[in-house]
């Protein structure tokens, strides 16, 4: 399997406008926002950060997306617990979830199908 890197930093909140805020003080800048209280931030280095409001019964979450060139290069192995397959996802990327050993999850990203 050989990954490119972290791709994005996937976070959930309660107050998207909140962690929005949070994020620019930091000096990240908005790149995009939803209609549906989400949206990427990003600096001139380093990761993306994506962030979408959950709802309160919800533990706001993060996870790292690591960035895979296409579905072929990302043979999972044996070593490897494979939680999810490449799915399409609503933002025109494929994503699979894999578990490391201590029980993280991981998204894998590849390009969508055109």
């Amino acid at each position: 399997m050989a990954t490119e890197g972290i791709e994005a930093v996937f976070l959930t909140t309660h107050n998207w406008g909140k962690a929005a805020r949070f994020f620019q003080a930091l000096g990240y800048e908005l790149a995009f926002e939803t209609d549906h209280h989400s949206g990427q931030l990003r600096n001139r280095v380093g990761p993306e950060v994506f962030i979408a409001e959950v709802p309160a019964s919800e533990v706001p979450q993060m996870h790292l997306v690591l960035k895979v060139p296409d579905e072929a290069a990302c043979q999972v192995s044996g070593n490897v617990d494979q939680l999810t397959p490449f799915q399409d996802t609503h933002w025109g990327t494929r994503e699979m979830t894999v578990r490391d050993p201590d029980g993280r999850i991981w998204r894998l990203q590849a390009p969508g199908t055109q």
